[in-house]
């Protein structure tokens, strides 16, 4: 279970705070993969930020006793001056991975983020698209409780996204999925529940149809 208690998210700006989550309390519970929908700036990413525990809230607390995936998306974590085979050993050895397992982990992201030469390059040199297929690839290599996924399934070409959707849906065989995406097709094929974040507000929804009714009503 997901349990977030009061939780508040500013930024100070000149013009004072910016408000992203203000007092947000509610329940998500165990075994159910999750849609996070709302209009760009709304502070979905901000959620996953914080349930990956890359970002925290000014006020309240997020508990859980699950593991989470660092934030699938766009932005990436990497090293920048480090090449991708570099990266994703040295992920690897942060997880305490054997040797055995590093070079398997090291096998299976080059071959399924399709980077080729790119992969024995820096990351600095890489397109925003690039840094996310490998990104996807490093987290299928992990066994997580939760996947946080940041429209990560919208990059590349028609083949990547499918290949993509079928390894996810391989995945999610055995762990739950936390899925930000505008793709109301990908939420309802993925989702059972979800989470619409809407004027500093989170709304929970048990099922992922209302929260999309919600979604496409606050876009008329």
């Amino acid at each position: 279970m997901i349990e977030l208690h009061n939780v508040t998210k500013y930024f100070r700006t000149t013009l004072g705070k910016k408000y992203i989550l203000k007092d947000s309390t509610f329940s998500i519970p165990s075994d159910v993969n999750v849609g996070i929908l709302g209009k760009n700036g709304a502070g979905k990413s901000t959620l996953m930020r914080m349930l990956g525990k890359i970002e925290f809230p000014n006020e309240g607390k997020i508990i859980s006793d699950k593991s989470f995936s660092w934030v699938m998306g766009v932005g990436g974590g990497f090293q920048n001056n480090m090449t991708g085979r570099a990266n994703v050993k040295f992920v690897c050895r942060i997880y305490g991975k054997s040797k055995k397992e590093i070079d398997k982990s090291i096998d299976f992201v080059k071959e399924f983020s399709e980077l080729d030469d790119y992969f024995e390059m820096p990351i600095k040199t890489y397109s925003s698209g690039m840094k996310s297929r490998l990104t996807f690839g490093l987290s299928l290599a992990f066994d997580f409780d939760y996947l946080l996924i940041d429209e990560t399934l919208s990059v590349g070409d028609a083949r990547f996204r499918k290949k993509s959707k079928e390894a996810l849906m391989k995945k999610i065989e055995s762990c739950n999925v936390l899925l930000v995406s505008h793709d109301m097709g990908t939420l309802r094929d993925i989702c059972d529940v979800g989470i619409v974040s809407h004027e500093a507000k989170l709304h929970y929804f048990d099922n992922i149809n209302d929260a999309i009714k919600m979604y496409n009503t606050i876009n008329k």
